[in-house]
């Protein structure tokens, strides 16, 4: 059955609770409506395990649920292929292997579950819609979208969001909080700090409405 309505997902940052209070209120049909995650589930926040726990138990409910990769995904990746050994754990990488290490049985290791892996690594760089990029930093100014690299569409702040760069379609990205969702002629913004004891965002497509939850 073809998706009705579209909903889009700020940062979530291991705010569980706040994601359940969300996905209650926006009403989401599995189904028959559409349901994108920016990125970033996990850090900072207290319960990281239990967001991706939750987002798999969605996806066992519909097919219509799309995720993206955010820079703290591609960092816990990097850190259990040891590319990197500081940066995911300086960025509040500590919360989510506290998450992963609660599930263990005393003296047992760190480990994600084969389940988590399959999921972190199938998480996509961009989504297109008819009239929409979706990406969870943003792109590059003045680069062909085949041309952008997997960092800036993870990592990029400033050239993006200060750019009026037209990329052809309006641009619904996370990343950089903000109070309020960013609205501006090319682009949305949705990461509205959840984890900073602001609020977790939706935006609903193709009526272009936003919900938020409080922390």
């Amino acid at each position: 059955m073809k998706s009705e309505r579209i909903f889009v997902i700020g940062d979530i940052h291991g705010c569980l609770d706040m994601l359940k209070r969300l996905m209650d209120k926006i009403d989401w049909r599995p189904g028959k409506d559409r349901l994108i995650f920016l990125g970033d589930y996990i850090d900072r926040g207290e319960d990281p395990k239990g967001v991706v726990d939750f987002i798999l138990a969605l996806t066992r409910c519909s097919t219509e649920i799309e995720c993206l990769i955010g820079n703290h995904e591609a960092m816990l990746l990097d850190y259990l292929t040891g590319r990197d050994n500081g940066l995911f754990l300086l960025n509040g990488g500590w919360s989510t292997m506290a998450s992963y290490k609660a599930d263990k049985p005393e003296g047992g290791n760190t480990l994600v579950p084969p389940d988590h892996m399959v999921f972190y690594h199938s998480l996509k760089t961009y989504i297109e819609l008819k009239d929409y990029y979706i990406v969870h930093a943003g792109f590059r100014p003045n680069v062909e979208l085949e041309k952008q690299t997997v960092e800036d569409m993870v990592w990029i702040r400033d050239p993006f969001i200060y750019s009026n760069y037209d990329f052809g379609k309006n641009v619904i990205f996370g990343h950089t909080p903000f109070q309020e969702p960013l609205v501006m002629e090319n682009k949305v913004g949705l990461d509205t700090g959840a984890v900073f004891d602001n609020r977790l965002t939706c935006l609903e497509l193709p009526e272009f409405r936003f919900h938020s939850v409080k922390a």
